[in-house]
């Protein structure tokens, strides 16, 4: 009998680090683990579980929080247009709106296959490139002609940059009980780039799209917090070290701790929501005015820009309210909490040292930006598992491509909360950076680096504890 995995997350079985390290619950106190997101916390299942206002938010902030969610939804169109508001895509582009990635708020999911190879060209799922060496931040530097992304889409007389083909090759194995697994390798390539060769020594990391919930009380929690705890790994003698990233943040002006991405490449809301607009969709902000084409690329160029009178072509206020609305977006409560395997499952979550890497819990501060923010996510005791540091997670994980201080096998730990939600949200369960996996086991099965004794031990459960932990984390 074959084991192909139920839902779940990009990674359960992370990390190594036993009870010396201080546990997240006395560091936090007691409090309702049901509420994921403290007061914020929304009672939600369905398509919509991921499209709600934080629920201690005031009705000034939840009229905001409905004309950012708005331009979230919509398409944007090719200039020029008689919808002033909404025209300007591209030249070059992946998605029309934030919810052609992030549908309904959730995970994107990788193309349709048949045989083993995409059947369609992706939407969700980016492939950002780069060269060897470094931009003037300490970034990845862009590849000469193609810049930082490929775009698969473009307006009409403008060529898209290239396609992308994917082919999934099997991997197979047995657990300890010797119910056999499968996992799928993916092999992508870059297939008739329209403006030349790209560079001999370009790399290329594919990202999926992730749900956006919760991200204003990360962003909430307070840096010297996170530093602490990674300080507190570094102690450890078995080299399972989490690590923070360092970014450049265009609202910040500076450097600063990386929160979000696959990578922890990000520092902030802003940054994160601004360089979606101008890298996914070619929508020119005053946080990143230029649009995306290279000076090889002549006809994106040439194209019509949006908002002709000059400006960028989405004004600071609608950004602002695009940024507030992403803040500001709940975390639904946990569910079955109470049932009996869902509490084995815990513990054998605690059991496997799956808890410090996917910490439980933390105490939110005030949000660092309130111009695109709320105080109703201060002082917030949450449960996001997650620690925001970059982890090595193997070779099998590798994308072979650096990013600011994060090597090619090193990952955020993404958080947990949700996740038993995305097959009701998206009608999927593809997890991972590149949504190579099918569920929560068969994440844990690509872990390795410093999971790989975690995994091991996952690999030698029996079949009912390891249904507990799958239904632990679909719980969350």
């Amino acid at each position: 009998m074959s084991y192909v995995a139920g839902v779940g997350s990009t990674g359960i079985a992370g990390c190594l680090i036993i009870a010396a390290v201080v546990s997240a619950a006395s560091v936090t106190g007691a409090t309702d683990p049901v509420q994921s997101g403290g007061a914020t916390t929304v009672y939600a299942n369905g398509r919509q579980a991921f499209s709600f206002a934080a629920a201690n938010a005031d009705e000034r902030s939840r009229t905001r929080f409905a004309l950012g969610n708005s331009f979230f939804r919509r398409n944007w169109v090719a200039a020029p247009s008689s919808t002033s508001a909404r025209d300007g895509l591209g030249p070059l582009f992946n998605a029309r709106s934030c919810g052609g990635c992030h549908d309904q708020g959730g995970r994107g999911a990788p193309p349709r296959t048949s045989g083993g190879k995409s059947l369609e060209q992706p939407t969700a799922l980016l492939f950002r490139l780069s060269i060897p060496g470094a931009d003037q931040h300490g970034g990845p530097r862009p590849e000469p002609v193609y810049g930082e992304q490929l775009s698969t889409s473009a307006v009409p007389g403008v060529r898209a940059e290239g396609r992308v083909s994917i082919e999934y090759h099997e991997r197979r194995g047995r657990f300890g009980d010797s119910e056999r697994y499968v996992l799928r390798a993916p092999r992508y390539r870059i297939v008739e780039p329209a403006y030349g060769p790209l560079d001999s020594a370009t790399m290329v990391s594919p990202r999926i799209a992730q749900q956006v919930i919760g991200v204003g009380l990360l962003e909430a929690i307070a840096e010297e917090d996170v530093l602490a705890y990674s300080a507190a790994q570094a102690q450890r003698v078995d080299g399972i070290h989490g690590v923070p990233n360092r970014v450049w943040d265009v609202v910040a002006r500076s450097m600063v701790l990386g929160r979000f991405g696959w990578k922890a490449n990000v520092g902030s809301v802003a940054h994160q929501v601004a360089a979606a607009f101008n890298a996914d969709m070619g929508i020119t902000s005053s946080l990143f005015p230029e649009e995306n084409c290279t000076a090889m690329q002549t006809d994106c160029l040439a194209a019509p820009k949006g908002n002709r009178s000059g400006q960028p072509e989405i004004d600071d206020s609608t950004l602002a309210n695009l940024i507030f609305f992403q803040s500001l977006v709940a975390p639904p409560a946990r569910r079955d909490a109470e049932l009996a395997q869902v509490r084995r499952g815990e513990a054998v979550f605690h059991a496997a040292d799956c808890d410090v890497c996917h910490r439980p819990s933390w105490n939110t501060g005030e949000p660092p930006h309130l111009e695109y923010s709320s105080d109703a996510l201060a002082a917030q005791v949450i449960f996001p598992y997650t620690d925001l540091l970059l982890h090595d997670m193997g070779e099998g994980l590798s994308d072979g491509r650096p990013d600011f201080a994060a090597s090619p096998r090193q990952w955020r730990t993404p958080p947990l909360w949700g996740i038993g939600l995305i097959r009701e949200v998206n009608a999927h369960q593809f997890l991972l950076h590149d949504g190579r996996a099918r569920g929560v086991m068969e994440a844990i099965l690509w872990h390795g680096g410093e999971a790989l004794r975690s995994q091991r031990r996952v690999l030698s459960m029996s079949r009912t504890q390891r249904d507990a932990l799958v239904r632990f984390v679909e719980s969350l």
